[in-house]
């Protein structure tokens, strides 16, 4: 019997596996596909082409994570983007956000003086309701209806929050609760700009960012930080695999067994506990404790057979909201973009920044509008980093690659239609909008890796292509992530444990709930 069976070698799964190590404990990892590190990966695409499959740029992973295991000595670099955020607008018109914030409101003023002057005092804002989510991060939530140790938790937070002035108060209910259109018609009056801060309140979002709630996942991109600069971007060089592979050489360092090409189909339980698991091959595991680095849609429906679940229970799973409308494109490119707005093919700083098209919040609105009722739009959301501008290693001299991250795509079509027939013309539409803000692209793509919202879940085990393993919204964070009594990492299920994106803090490439994952594990034992 193993004492301790991981399902799933993701990023959070190898980061729980490494506490529970450190602690002493044997732990086993089975992972589905032959390499691990979940969605957090480096693929080749195209000979000599690599490039980050699934996410694609680093914040939001926690220092104290990085520290504890070693990684930047086991050979994960992070470079900053050396500028923030570029914004094509229209064929002789863009928005840049810098490093510096005064380069930024010197090109915000080009807009709005007023909003340029309002800028410090909302970055003031964002920034300090920020510094409540990074207090929380390595906390577990209370569960409502606990005991002693959850009421404890509770008053340490109320004791926290009593600490804020009342504007702090009202600013964190708004990102919270309001819509991010609501939050930021109160602070801007430029179009560009509200659109510009919009963008990060639909990334992972099948949403509009008038839709209640999606403040919260502007602010959600925000608690993070790179190389000790909060609210900072980076990349990891050698691509998102470079930080699984740091963790993989940690945790072969500390003993852990880790099994590729090993799919788990079942969880088995006796008595209301974990006995341990069984593989699509038959083979059943026994162990004392199972943790499921999976998403709570894929865990409680497709992995635990309903007969264990409470009915209530049950249909809270099946309400568990799931979708973030992301298709994902790499592409292999045989010269830089020539952006009509800011020409020229020779590396220039906005092309090591995130090129975002979403030029108004009419833009952002109708996309999602589009995809609900079509599958998707035909001016979809786009952001394209180019990370071989920061990293050679990637592409061969002279030729690049880009990743492209694309806004509203329905997790299911409409009509019946499929993914998978229509994967291809997606695409297209996609290369089309960014062809539109620069000439030159579609005839520079070399080739191309698709990931479809299907794609994403066959491959990655998303349900719906949700990168987050659940929307953020009020009803599924802290407390209620991912459901209201089982925010501890706990389940209803004894000895089974849940450690990913689906519990809290929420999505991203944080590792944060494998390492409290593991501090809850270590508690009861």
């Amino acid at each position: 019997m193993k004492d301790f069976l991981i399902i799933g070698g993701g990023h959070n799964g190898l980061v729980c596996a490494c506490y529970l190590a450190k602690a002493g404990k044997k732990v086993t990892i089975l992972e589905r596909r032959s390499i691990v590190g979940g969605a957090a990966v480096t693929e080749e695409f195209h000979p000599g082409f690599r490039n980050s499959v699934a996410s694609y740029t680093v914040s939001l992973l926690n220092p104290k994570i990085i520290e504890d295991l070693n990684l930047h000595e086991h050979g994960l670099e992070i470079k900053l983007r050396p500028q923030s955020n570029f914004f094509p607008l229209s064929d002789r018109k863009s928005l840049s956000f810098h490093k510096n914030l005064l380069d930024t409101q010197a090109e915000v003023a080009r807009f709005s003086e007023r909003d340029a002057a309002t800028l410090p005092d909302f970055y003031a804002m964002l920034e300090s309701v920020a510094n409540i989510l990074r207090e929380e991060l390595l906390r577990s939530p209370p569960n409502v209806g606990g005991g002693f140790a959850d009421l404890v938790r509770a008053g340490g937070f109320g004791l926290r929050a009593k600490k804020l002035s009342m504007a702090s108060r009202r600013d964190a209910l708004d990102l919270f609760t309001k819509s991010a259109t609501s939050v930021l018609d109160a602070w801007f009056e430029s179009d560009h700009v509200k659109a510009a801060f919009a963008f990060d309140s639909i990334v992972g979002n099948y949403a509009a960012p008038s839709t209640p709630g999606s403040a919260y996942v502007l602010l959600h991109h925000v608690f993070g930080e790179a190389n000790g600069e909060k609210g900072a971007w980076g990349h990891a060089m050698g691509g998102m695999g470079a930080i699984t592979q740091a963790m993989l050489k940690e945790a072969e360092l500390l003993g852990i067994t880790i099994r590729t090409d090993t799919e788990v189909s079942k969880v088995l339980v006796k008595g209301g506990s974990t006995s341990g698991v069984q593989l699509s091959n038959g083979e059943t595991i026994t162990a004392k404790k199972v943790i499921a680095n999976v998403g709570p849609k894929l865990l409680y429906s497709q992995m635990i057979d309903e007969q264990h679940l409470e009915p209530e229970f049950r249909r809270r799973v099946r309400a568990f909201r799931v979708g973030s409308g992301t298709f994902r494109m790499n592409v292999a490119l045989s010269e830089l973009p020539d952006f009509t707005c800011k020409p020229g093919i020779h590396l220039q700083p906005h092309h090591q920044s995130g090129i975002v098209i979403g030029p108004t919040m009419n833009y952002l609105e109708q996309a999602y509008m589009d995809a609900i009722q079509h599958g998707w739009s035909t001016q979809p959301i786009v952001e394209m980093l180019i990370p071989s501008t920061i990293d050679p290693s990637l592409a061969p001299q002279g030729q690049h690659v880009a990743s492209l991250f694309c806004q509203q795509f329905a997790p299911e079509l409409p009509d019946g239609k499929s993914w998978d027939d229509c994967r291809e013309l997606a695409a297209q539409t996609i290369i089309d909008t960014v062809t539109r803000h620069a000439p030159n692209f579609h005839d520079s793509i070399i080739a191309q890796q698709i990931h479809s919202p299907l794609d994403l879940e066959r491959k990655f085990g998303l349900i719906g292509g949700d990168i987050f393993h659940g929307a953020l919204g009020l009803d599924q964070l802290w407390s209620n992530r991912p459901f209201m009594g089982f925010a501890d990492y706990r389940t209803p299920i004894r000895g089974l444990y849940l450690c990913g994106s689906g519990s809290h803090p929420g999505g991203g490439v944080t590792g944060i709930p494998g390492h409290n994952a593991a501090m809850e594990i270590l508690r009861d034992r």
